[in-house]
């Protein structure tokens, strides 16, 4: 089934290396490559989210569309998606979690309490953005001991480094909330109805 309603139309890359929106895109359907954007996202998101200088939900934005140009200029006529994700916690962006101990600093930091996930997707075509999108989502942490959190971390393993928070809420994750408000899809990673919406909009996939 994969690509059906795209034969005959345009190339579609995601510029992401990440296994989440991969799935997200696989379970909707959509044939496509992955490319990695190569882009030193860590100096980017502190240049531009350092000091305030961007909120949150722009940082999420502006990292999308860097992202889906960078590799839409290497590939013209190939419509290139482009996503971002930011935790916003206490006036602080809270970045991928480097190690199990990060994350288990991360989980302890969020526990008990309310943070934002501001989840930005872009679409470039020859080397630029002609749409963007962010979605923010509120989530609060359940009330968890050290011991759960340990044991939380052992069960899940380091998958948890790849997501910001140290959690997959497609997962062991969902244990860790008292209260989720915002789109399952951009919570994921990728807000995927606006974005399908838009690839049938750019004639990338039938209407």
């Amino acid at each position: 089934m994969t690509g059906i309603l795209q034969a005959g139309r345009p190339p579609l890359i995601l510029a992401s290396t990440s296994k989440t929106r991969a799935r997200l895109l696989d379970s909707a359907g959509l044939s496509y490559i992955a490319e990695a954007p190569g882009l030193d996202e860590d100096t980017m998101r502190e240049a531009i989210g350092g000091e305030k200088t961007l909120d949150p939900h722009d940082v999420a934005e502006v990292l999308a569309r860097a992202k889906a140009e960078a590799v839409s200029d290497l590939a013209r006529g190939a419509v290139v998606i482009g996503g971002d994700q930011i935790l916003a916690f206490e006036n602080r962006i809270l970045s991928k979690p480097g190690t199990m101990e990060a994350a288990r600093k991360q989980l302890l930091d969020l526990n008990g309490k309310t943070h934002q996930l501001h989840t930005a997707v872009a679409v470039a075509k020859d080397g630029a953005a002609v749409w963007a999108y962010t979605d923010v989502a509120t989530l609060t942490m359940r009330k968890l001991s050290p011991e759960f959190i340990g044991h939380y971390l052992a069960a899940a393993g380091e998958a948890v480094l790849g997501s910001v928070g140290a959690y997959q809420i497609e997962s062991l994750g969902i244990q860790l909330f008292e209260k989720i408000d915002g789109d399952f899809f951009s919570i994921l990673g990728l807000p995927l109805l606006p974005l399908l919406d838009t690839l049938r909009r750019e004639g990338v996939i039938e209407g």
